[in-house]
């Protein structure tokens, strides 16, 4: 069962409204249907508003971040709780192990990484976690069609379009995570290595 929800998101406070909007709306509609949230711990940014709207609406949020940042203090004082942890590598750990699903917002370089790894440990069969792509204004479009490339090409196989699930609104995310269900499919080396 699906309890801890992780969420990517920006730290950019720059950003056009539309990608506030979009992260407190899922914030509200995690919240509502009794999803915790597991994030970076900001007070920044797109994550923050996911999980202050969380919090607003009766959430409970998990911030989870490195030494370094929190020294310069950017973290949220409204965390439910507040985990710190050595470095970057070690909050991405921490984070994968606290939650059972990830849902990626359009974000950076950060984010980028963050759902890399998760795709290619589910591709792995390292876990079986919802993964959602929120492409919010489409910025994710050219992603997604580098990620059919790669396929096309060969460097990953078909299989991989069925690891995440893209969501074009947060209703849309809210609703792949309230009905997914974990593949019952032990990945194999065929899965892995086939065309």
């Amino acid at each position: 069962m699906i309890k801890n929800v992780c969420v990517f998101a920006s730290s950019s406070d720059y950003l056009d409204e539309k990608f506030y909007q979009d992260a407190s709306e899922l914030g509200r509609l995690l919240a509502q249907n009794g999803f915790n949230i597991v994030y970076g711990g900001s007070k920044f940014g797109s994550m923050w508003a996911c999980a202050n709207e969380a919090k607003n609406n009766g959430g409970y949020i998990i911030g989870v971040m490195p030494e370094k940042l929190n020294n310069m203090s950017t973290n949220s004082k409204y965390c439910n709780e507040l985990i710190i942890t050595p470095c970057m590598r070690s909050r991405k750990e921490k984070m994968d192990k606290l939650s059972d699903a990830v849902i990626a917002l359009a974000g950076g370089f950060g984010t980028l990484e963050e759902l890399s790894e998760m795709i290619v440990q589910k591709q792995l069969g390292y876990n079986k976690k919802a993964i959602i792509i929120l492409n919010t204004n489409n910025l994710y479009n050219n992603l997604l069609k580098f990620f059919d490339d790669l396929i096309e090409h060969k460097f990953a196989n078909k299989l991989s379009k069925t690891i995440y699930y893209v969501a074009n609104t947060p209703e849309d995310a809210i609703n792949y995570l309230v009905n997914y269900k974990e593949p019952e499919k032990e990945i194999n080396k065929a899965d892995i290595y086939a065309r």
